[in-house]
């Protein structure tokens, strides 16, 4: 996979999640379980690295805002360090 880039982690709240799995379908449901919760950059299909077993996904998250009414109350507000009020 490519180096992160500084821009998707330049604030608190900011989050790249890389997924190794075994499939297509267990990487790409779990990117949707997340993305259910959280304002997600969602990746539309998995690589594969010669060699390697399973597949990979890398997607972005926006932990500071929730989309659904199921998603936590203890989003990260921006500005946030994450730290426990």
């Amino acid at each position: 996979m490519n180096p992160i880039n500084e821009t998707h982690v330049s604030e608190p709240g900011l989050v790249v999640v890389d997924i190794a799995a075994a499939d297509d379908a267990t990487a790409l449901a779990f990117q949707q379980l997340l993305a259910d919760q959280w304002a997600t950059a969602t990746a539309q299909h998995t690589t594969r690295d010669a060699g390697e077993p399973g597949v990979r996904l890398r997607f972005y998250l926006d932990l500071r805002q929730p989309i659904s009414p199921a998603a936590p109350a203890e989003a990260l507000p921006r500005g946030s360090t994450g730290r426990p009020r």
